[in-house]
Formats: structure tokens, C-alpha cells, sequence
């Protein structure tokens, strides 16, 4: 058995790791043996140096089996998880988990908080009133049996020594590892049960991928690297050069995915939502998946799924029936300032400017407000007239609703021809690339 200073060594030199040396990495960090500056040291030479596909497998499946899996044995299959790397108005979750819990899949999920410009699902639904976020893992077990579907926040009882690498990860400048990506992400998939995984890799200026070939090489290395450690999994590259859908915050979030719970499947929100479905319900054998998939949301399947999950994790169904719950005092339309097509809306800018409102967080300490946000009225390739609405401004006073409104124009421009539509969908990668 080596020493942490051997271990380091190993990769600081080139080296490459045994699955036995990857678990005694993973049990010293776990276990506090290692400390912080020896864990610091070599996230720095996993950076520089980087893991193989097989390192990175053995990493995950270690970090995963760091705690507790939840044991889903008794639950009907296929056992499905999602994930988002993150984006401006990214309320997918909301609308999926119950779309496809409606056609008969397990869904279990944990998911966290905001941090920076891409919204955390944890923070849209604590916007609902009486939402339990906080379920333990023989909670989410149980009520997956009785309704098919559980989503809670994170856990230290499952994947911890991903807690513990994350947030060395985030103080080292660290983060952007591919292989400590793909590892942080796929280990907590494993953890929660799942045996398919659909993955949505974000791409754009509200993305933390910027450009196609970066978000590619995500997709490509977490599909890989989960075929490695046993998973079904699906990369879908998709589009976060623009907000997704018309709302950015949080509790503005959670409303607009009730309206396409409800059927409302105009916009590209809603085209995200059924494409991520149809690609999870092929690769889990169900005939004609997006007609399955449709029909879920046209039927009012989905629907009753939603209140039922809502239900049963204590939230007030009211939120169903009417949006006048979680509203900002201030709203301010911001007027286009000529005609024309919409050449650009930054997501980016649209997410900062949200997140200034109050709706997301600087620091992991910072208290949002659900209230605030923008609502985002127009899309790239959209035809305006003068004077017509392009956002409106939901904030806490009216000062910052003013200022707000003043930035935002900076975030969009209008173009005197007509402009393209951008794809909400790129590519779509599965684990057979790898099988």
C-alpha cells in the first residue's frame, strides 16, 4: 500500500494508475488521511497531467462507492437519471423527471444548488411553498416505489468524497478537469441507483463550456468513461447561447415548467424537453419515443405525475392553479428599441443581470431571492416591431428593477435582416459509440 506522497509522485511523473492505487486515493481522501494540501497537490497533477478513460472509470465507480447507493432493487425498471451541466433558465428537471416517471421509468435524482450564473433546480423548487427538499435515502426509496419518481438535494451519505474533491476543486483552479468533471458527475449517477443516464452538455456564452469542441470532448469523456463504469449513458449537446425558454429565476423557472406540464409546447423550452425524452425512451426500448413522449404532455399524464411528486413531498398544489405565489413588487418591460430580427440575446449577460436582481449567488452563503428574474419574451431569429416587449424586469425595488433595465439592452441586439434560428440540439452521443 503507498503513501499519499506516492501516489502524488506517480502522477506528477506521467505515470498512470492501477484500480487498487485510484481506491487508495479515493480512501485516504474519504477517510481524512490525506490533507487538504496533499489532496490540493494532486488535483493539480490530475489537472496537468490528466487520467485515462480507465483511470477516470476506476475514480468514479471508487468515489461512488465512497458512502451509501441507494438500493433501488426493488423498484420497477429502467432506473433513469438526468443531468444538466448547467445553464441561463435551465428548468429541464422540472418538466422530465414527471414526463417520464408518466411513461413508466424510475426516476430518482439528487440535484443541487446555484452557484454563478447557472441556476440550481434545489433553488427553483424551494420556491414552492411547503416543498421538502431534504429527503433521506430510504425517503426517496419509498416514495419512488409508490409514484416513480424522488428528487432531493445532495447528501453526505452518498458519493462524499466527491463533497470533499469539489470543494478543494473549486480554491485550486482545478475545476476545469475533464476527468475530475466526468468523475464528479457520474459518480453521484451511480450512487443514486441509475442504470441509464441522460446528460445534457450545455454550449454557449451561459454555459461553462463555451464553444462545440469543448462541450464535444465533455460528451464525448463522460459517454466514455460511463460505458467504462457499467452505465447506459446518453451526451446530448445542446444550446446555451441564449436563456432557455422564457424565464430566468427561480420561481419565475418553476412556473413557466408548469405551463408545458400543461401542455403550453411552444418555444424552444418545451423542444429541449421532448427531445431529451424521446433520446432516454429509445435507448430504454419504448416504440415510437416521441410520440410516447408528446403525448405524455398532451394527455395531462404528466401533469398528474408532477402533483403527485409535488404532493407528495409536501409542496402546496396550489402553485397548479395559479401563479400568484412568489411575485416580485417590480416589473419592468424593457421595449425594443427598433424593428428588425433578433440577432442576439447573451445568455450570459441575461444570466449576471439575473443573478444582480438577487436570483442567484456570488458565494455558496449568499441568500436568493425566488422572486426576482427576467422574463425573456424574444428569441435569436425572432422578428420585433418597435416598442415591443423584448424582456420584463421582475425585481425586489425599484432601483434595481430600473437598473436592470437599463443593462439589459446591451444583451441583445437587433439586426435589420432576417437571422437564422439557432438548433436547440447539437449532436447526441450514446454509450454504443463505446459498447
Amino acid at each position: 500500500m503507498k503513501d499519499a506522497k506516492e501516489l502524488i509522485t506517480i502522477k506528477r511523473d506521467g505515470g498512470t494508475y492501477s484500480e487498487q492505487e485510484i481506491q487508495e486515493i479515493v480512501t485516504g481522501i474519504t477517510q481524512g488521511s490525506w490533507a487538504d494540501y496533499q489532496v490540493s497537490a494532486w488535483l493539480m497533477a490530475v489537472f496537468i497531467r490528466g487520467l485515462n478513460p480507465s483511470e477516470t472509470a476506476y475514480l468514479t465507480l471508487a468515489m461512488a462507492r465512497s458512502g451509501e447507493t441507494l438500493p433501488l432493487a426493488t423498484l420497477p425498471k429502467p432506473w433513469v437519471d438526468k443531468h444538466s451541466t448547467g445553464g441561463v433558465g435551465d428548468k429541464t428537471t422540472i418538466v422530465l423527471l414527471p414526463l417520464l416517471a408518466a411513461c413508466g421509468l424510475t426516476m430518482v435524482k439528487m440535484s443541487g444548488k446555484g452557484l454563478g450564473i447557472t441556476g440550481g433546480t434545489i433553488d427553483k423548487l424551494s420556491t414552492v411553498p411547503g416543498m421538502n427538499l431534504d429527503l433521506t435515502p430510504e425517503e426517496m426509496v419509498d416514495q419512488a416505489a409508490r409514484i416513480g419518481l424522488a428528487l432531493t438535494g445532495q447528501t453526505p451519505r452518498l458519493a462524499p468524497a466527491d463533497k470533499t474533491l469539489y470543494s478543494l476543486r473549486d480554491v485550486t483552479a482545478t475545476v476545469p478537469s475533464l476527468p475530475l468533471i466526468t468523475s464528479s458527475i457520474l459518480s453521484k449517477k451511480i450512487a443514486g441507483g441509475a442504470e441509464t443516464v441522460i446528460l445534457d452538455v450545455k454550449c454557449g456564452s451561459g454555459a461553462f463550456m463555451k464553444s462545440l469542441p469543448e462541450a464535444g470532448a465533455l460528451a464525448e469523456s463522460l459517454v466514455r468513461v460511463g460505458t467504462l463504469a457499467g452505465l447506459r449513458v446518453r451526451a446530448v449537446v445542446t444550446d446555451m447561447s441564449q436563456p432557455l425558454g422564457r424565464s430566468v429565476g427561480n420561481a419565475l423557472e418553476v412556473k413557466e415548467a408548469i405551463r408545458v406540464l400543461k401542455g403550453d409546447l411552444v418555444g424552444r423550452f418545451p423542444e429541449l424537453c421532448l427531445a431529451l425524452a424521446t433520446e432516454v425512451l429509445e435507448d430504454v426500448g419504448v416504440a415510437d419515443p416521441a410520440t410516447k413522449a408528446r403525448q405524455a404532455l398532451t394527455n395531462g399524464a404528466a401533469l398528474k405525475k408532477a402533483k403527485e411528486w409535488f404532493g407528495a413531498q409536501g409542496a402546496s398544489l396550489a402553485v397548479f392553479e395559479t401563479e400568484e405565489w412568489e411575485t416580485a413588487p417590480v416589473q419592468e418591460p424593457v421595449l425594443a428599441q427598433k424593428a428588425g430580427w433578433i440577432g442576439k440575446v447573451d445568455a450570459e449577460a441575461v444570466g449576471l443581470l439575473a443573478m444582480s436582481l438577487g436570483g442567484g449567488r456570488k458565494k455558496k452563503e449568499d441568500v436568493i431571492d425566488g422572486r426576482v428574474g427576467i422574463e425573456v419574451l424574444a428569441a435569436v431569429g425572432d422578428e420585433v416591431s418597435q416598442g415591443q416587449p423584448l424582456f420584463v424586469i421582475h425585481a425586489a425595488d425599484q432601483e434595481t428593477g430600473r437598473q436592470a433595465s437599463q443593462e439589459i439592452e446591451a444583451a441583445v441586439t437587433i439586426a435589420n435582416h432576417p437571422v437564422e434560428q439557432i438548433p436547440v440540439v447539437y449532436s447526441s452521443l450514446d454509450f454504443q459509440a463505446f459498447a
